[in-house]
């Protein structure tokens, strides 16, 4: 069965990762409701949760599933092998069942292996699950199967490698993470093109951090005097992208819903002046560093440790605002096959050739704690 996402009227999904809460931190239903029914009144089908986002499938089944016909809508869900309930491959693949059973779907039209990265990838061979979604669709309680990762370039290549029957990966893309080596999503967006895979993608704000963004960002995006919000100018980017299928946003209340809508529904691509304003943007945060790195590389060629010392920098610059796993795992991302901040023996040929003149060693000791 070929995948649907060309048939879709826009190209926003609803993430349901971040739903709105009631005081006593329960999901507030009657207002998913209310972004449930502006979302399909706008024409909007693409639903996401998942087995890890507590109390979003049971939520879903009250505002979508139990109010609008089963065709009406797609809904996908992922099963994560690292979870405190997962203690084997039964308990993995039980996932899917009650995943299942809370949202009341009957199936899943897209489900997802959850999360994929370095640290994780040898539970999903050790459990069978890569042949788990192919017995799920067989059994058509699956419509499509594919991956959510978090990884380096080399790892999406040898997944899509061994495992050409997957049918789409869901991706972190924005304008902060295109050229960032710690994500590398320009060219995790160009390996999938290049194995045909069609593109859903996750963090297009960066959980937040580009719908607040730093002074100098918002002053670049304030000039335009334009109507998109920081988040638009964020959506709207990665949206405009070909190779982009679905763009998840994982709004939280019925303002953002209307926002979203209000520039996703007739979405009109980046023009050539917009996309000069987000790489003005991405100039700004490259700039926004606490260590001037200009990234030359002249620090690396002759390190015996060969450690990684301009990306080291760019993951410590930018953890500003930007949660611990995140920035533990582009940490992990840059230093797959270099040495690490710890791994510095204080010979200083770094800072002999440094044209910044920066007391590498000493700034290498204050990146260790990006391994604690």
């Amino acid at each position: 069965m070929s995948i649907e996402f060309e048939n879709m009227k826009m190209k926003l999904g609803f993430g349901l990762m971040r739903l709105p809460k009631n005081e006593d931190e329960s999901i507030d239903v009657e207002q998913v409701k209310q972004m449930v029914d502006l979302f399909v009144e706008a024409g909007g089908t693409y639903f996401d949760t998942a087995f890890a986002y507590p109390g979003s499938e049971e939520a879903i089944k009250e505002a979508l599933v139990k109010r609008y016909p089963r065709e009406s809508y797609t809904l996908a869900s992922k099963l994560i092998a690292v979870n405190p309930s997962v203690h084997n491959e039964e308990d993995a693949k039980n996932e899917f069942n009650v995943s299942l059973e809370r949202s009341g779907a009957g199936y899943f039209d897209y489900y997802l292996l959850h999360a994929l990265q370095r640290t994780n990838i040898d539970l999903y061979d050790k459990y069978g699950l890569w042949d788990y979604v192919k017995e799920l669709k067989e059994k058509g309680l699956i419509r499509h199967y594919g991956f959510s990762f978090h990884a380096d370039p080399q790892l999406l290549e040898e997944l899509l490698q061994k495992h050409p029957d997957v049918e789409f990966v869901q991706l972190q893309v924005n304008y902060a993470d295109w050229e960032n080596p710690g994500v590398e999503a320009k060219k995790n967006v160009e390996i999938c093109k290049k194995h045909g895979k069609p593109v859903i993608v996750m963090e297009p704000v960066k959980g937040g951090i580009l719908a607040d963004p730093i002074p100098t960002v918002k002053e670049i995006f304030d000039k335009e005097n334009s109507p998109y919000s920081y988040a638009a100018w964020a959506i709207r980017y990665v949206a405009s992208k070909d190779e982009v299928n679905v763009v998840l946003s994982g709004m939280s209340n019925v303002e953002q819903m209307k926002d979203n809508l209000s520039f996703m529904k007739n979405m009109e691509k980046l023009n050539e002046h917009e996309e000069e304003v987000i790489r003005k943007a991405q100039e700004a945060l490259e700039a926004d560093k606490a260590i001037p790195c200009t990234a030359c590389h002249y620090c690396t060629k002759g390190c015996p440790m060969n450690i990684a010392i301009p990306e080291i920098f760019t993951v410590q610059n930018r953890k500003k605002g930007s949660p611990e796993f995140r920035t533990k795992r582009e940490y992990l991302i840059v230093t797959l096959d270099k040495g690490k901040a710890s791994d510095c023996i204080e010979c200083g040929q770094c800072e002999s050739v440094c044209p910044q003149h920066l007391p590498i060693i000493s700034l290498l000791k204050d990146c260790r704690s990006l391994e604690d």
